[in-house]
């Protein structure tokens, strides 16, 4: 019997809840729609370029990290629950522990690790990730404005008059643009704004950086897999930020090279105007 005179006692309830809980937590798991193959990568995309594996293996750590310290914590919530719980004829508080000097440097120190241990490798991979190459193999002027995208192939934020292979291609909110690339090719992207703050971000490539008026940002892949991905901003720009999509097609150097004669074909030939006052990132 219970303290309160009836015979459905705490650990009754639990014994009975813990099957539904139980119950709850597989649905959850299975409910997602991951494959075995898609389970790994905790909700990250497939990475497509060859710095992809960076920012997956960092995102994978940082779950584990995160799992190893929730799974001490709730062991020492249940051990506390079960071994302290209160006895059904007693009320006596369980034994207090307060100034414990090694217990507090403990919580301490174990956190400060936890931190600088994280802070590493994120460091590491981002300089790894923001680094690019003096002469890489290609050019492409990525231009935000309100709202789609401009990409001036071959020109970086001055574009070359001169170049015989500069094209651009220009989207609009009901036509989204396609961003080709080459395979196996290192390409640098010169980020520049027209208006206001957006962010370029090709989902596969697992990395996006700000596009900022009067600011030169850049950052270099080399795209390993052919095909095509998403692209989005990623940053509140606008009313209509959510139709500043695009496409990134990853396809050989000859297709790369005959779409350029394309656009030169078509009249789209140099470059569209990139609105660059500063090179802040340099």
């Amino acid at each position: 019997m219970s303290p309160n005179g009836s015979d459905r006692s705490p650990r009754r309830t639990m014994r009975r809840k813990l099957p539904q809980a139980l119950a709850l937590g597989l649905v959850i798991a299975t409910a997602t729609g991951c494959s075995a193959n898609d389970l790994p990568r905790l909700g990250l995309p497939s990475p497509v370029t060859t710095d992809g594996h960076l920012v997956l293996q960092m995102w994978q750590g940082s779950w584990i990290a995160a799992l190893v310290v929730g799974v001490l914590m709730w062991g020492l919530i249940i051990w506390s629950v079960i071994f302290h719980r209160r006895s059904r004829t007693g009320i006596q508080i369980p034994p207090q522990t307060r100034y414990n000097v090694p217990i507090e440097a403990l919580y301490t120190a174990v956190p400060i690790v936890i931190v600088s241990v994280l802070f590493y490798f994120v460091a590491r991979d981002e300089s790894r990730l923001t680094h690019v190459s003096a002469k890489p193999q290609h050019f492409v002027n990525v231009v935000g404005f309100q709202w789609s995208w401009a990409f001036n192939y071959e020109n970086t934020e001055t574009p070359d008059p001169t170049s015989q292979i500069a094209a651009y291609d220009v989207g609009t909110p009901q036509d989204m643009p396609t961003l080709w690339l080459p395979v196996n090719e290192s390409v640098q992207f010169r980020l520049t704004s027209r208006d206001v703050i957006h962010d370029f971000w090709p989902v596969n490539f697992m990395m996006k950086m700000d596009v900022v008026p009067g600011v030169v940002n850049k950052f270099e892949v080399t795209p390993t897999v052919l095909g095509t991905y998403d692209g989005k901003c990623a940053e509140l720009c606008g009313v209509n930020h959510d139709k500043m999509l695009f496409k990134v097609k990853v396809v050989t150097h000859d297709e790369y090279m005959n779409h350029l004669q394309q656009l030169r074909a078509s009249g789209q030939a140099g470059a569209v105007p990139s609105g660059i006052t500063t090179m802040g990132s340099e």
